[in-house]
């Protein structure tokens, strides 16, 4: 298109031949050099890009061209830079490696823009993408500092470790996770560290820190979650407790930590990707994750849904989109918020089997396909499965859950409330804790305990009154009450969950049941 002294615009009909051309291009600038002095030696970086423009006689410009000048600016002498929607589109169709930098704020340019470094041929491929991924820390990658003991106690000492580890073991397990092991993170005990300069040493974007302190009988952790890039405080948490067997307790806060830090941390993600030009699958998955993770109204999970599709159109095999694209269709099925829930099981289904054959040991596919089977007349199934889904993640409370409702419907709801209790162990601020309550309300109702089903039910209806998700907890709740002889408690109850739904009928909830459990 122009020339600009010593480089040049170059417009292309496809991201495609716009890289081979700029490989060939440095393929050819190398060869006609090789034979000179290394400071005498001419060497162009390429930037390119996908985007519009404005085009006049002899010139094209825009942000389209900006973004490609200024991936110029950042590739390496020889190499060459692209953006993620020209990485997006060359994947797999040319004959070189491109390297992920991350998002970078490019100057004159509103939003940050991820871009790729093209590896060299004839480098060493792992020490090039080493030295090039330097550039950026990968997303969910995180070290946990060794907690500080500011009690004197040596038993306490042994507490204190042992958190650190064993919360550095259970936020691996979070899908996409990159965490630095226990023994380099170590080195950094009792020392007063530059939390920027972790990051940088380490390649990570954020560090955990914390401290426990024991007063009297109780025992307080402290937590925060830190930008290592700017240092600055994402979230922070305290967790109080009467001092029991403190190895109990030190299990019960790494899990409840690790669940909280996994819906932070996506939430964290999530809002750099909203930041973002062109979004890549992996963006798209987090910002899918954080709205399934607001909660499942009809509103969130449409929205968590169109990201995971969007996710899926760019990367038909991406694992956590095929997950999250069943998660929604499976909780839209069981919840009743959809009119097609046997369509939406049956989705569901086939994209966790999809999942699962690409990656067998997906905790969380397993759990949501034990939840597809147990709504669908497949109890015992569903409960293998989710047992399997602990087995591979323990701090899976939905799982738990899902076997204690699934055990009150093949009858076994004596075992209904244990189950419950680990959920709400795990994760006790879980946006699904009214369902769990509800769960057991249920398998009390069916023991005959309707007096402890009147109780539990309450405790469902307080966790969340107004969500028409929670609706059959209000017509279980006046069941329960007409059991008891409270004929007028169970009428109030009755209109109170009619004003929620006034079209909810005792027929339709038993076509609903049967549809799913015959």
């Amino acid at each position: 298109m122009k020339n600009t002294g010593d480089g040049l615009l170059a417009e292309f009909p496809s991201a495609v031949e716009a890289v081979r051309a700029a490989v060939r291009f440095q393929i050819r600038i190398h060869q006609f050099t090789i034979g000179d002095a290394e400071d005498r030696r001419i060497a162009f970086r390429l930037g390119i890009n996908i985007g519009d423009v404005i085009v006049e006689p002899y010139d094209v410009f825009g942000d389209g061209v900006n973004i490609a000048a200024r991936l110029e600016s950042i590739a390496e002498p020889g190499g060459i830079c692209i953006s993620s929607s020209v990485y997006d589109y060359v994947r797999g169709k040319v004959a070189v490696d491109f390297v992920d930098l991350g998002e970078r704020a490019l100057k004159n340019i509103t939003h940050p823009v991820r871009a790729y470094a093209m590896v060299r041929e004839g480098s060493n491929s792992q020490a090039e993408r080493a030295r090039l991924g330097q550039l950026s820390a990968p997303r969910l990658s995180i070290v946990v500092l060794p907690f500080a003991n500011l009690g004197s106690d040596t038993e306490q000492d042994y507490f204190v470790d042992g958190l650190t580890e064993n919360l550095t073991t259970d936020l691996s397990r979070i899908s996409g996770s990159f965490v630095i092991g226990r023994h380099t993170a170590y080195t950094y005990k009792g020392k007063a560290v530059d939390l920027k300069q972790i990051g940088h040493d380490l390649n990570v974007r954020y560090v955990l820190e914390g401290s426990v302190q024991r007063g009297g009988n109780r025992l307080r952790v402290n937590v925060q979650l830190i930008d290592a890039e700017t240092s600055g405080h994402l979230w922070a948490e305290r967790f109080e407790n009467p001092v029991a067997d403190l190895l109990d307790m030190q299990d019960e806060i790494v899990s409840q930590l690790a669940n909280t830090l996994n819906a932070r941390l996506i939430e964290v993600e999530a809002r750099r990707a909203e930041r973002l030009l062109n979004p890549d699958a992996i963006d798209l998955v987090f910002q899918g994750s954080h709205f399934w993770n607001k909660g499942s109204t009809l509103e969130h999970m449409a929205q968590s849904r169109a990201f995971f599709e969007r996710a899926l159109t760019i990367d038909p095999d991406n694992i956590e989109a095929l997950v999250g694209v069943a998660a929604v269709d499976a909780a839209c099925g069981a919840l009743f918020i959809v009119n097609d829930h046997q369509a939406r099981f049956a989705a569901a289904e086939t994209n966790l089997l999809k999942a699962l054959s690409l990656a067998p040991q997906h905790a969380r596919a397993h759990m949501f396909l034990g939840s597809v089977q147990m709504s669908t007349n497949r109890l015992r199934q569903g409960i293998s499965e989710c047992e399997r889904a602990l087995v591979l993640n323990r701090n899976l409370a939905e799982a738990h859950a899902s076997i204690g409702i699934a055990k009150a419907l093949i009858g076994r709801s004596m075992e209904t409330e244990a189950h419950i209790q680990e959920a709400l162990r795990l994760s006790p601020r879980d946006d699904g804790v009214h369902r769990w309550l509800n769960y057991v309300g249920f398998a009390k109702l069916m023991l005959g305990a309707d007096a402890e089903a009147v109780v539990w039910l309450r405790r469902s209806l307080e966790a969340n009154r107004t969500n028409r998700n929670n609706l059959i907890a209000h017509f279980h709740l006046p069941a329960a009450l007409a059991l008891l002889g409270s004929l007028d408690e169970a009428h109030a109850a009755t209109q109170e969950g009619l004003a929620l739904d006034p079209t909810f009928t005792i027929l339709r909830a038993r076509a609903r049941a049967r549809c799913c459990n015959k």
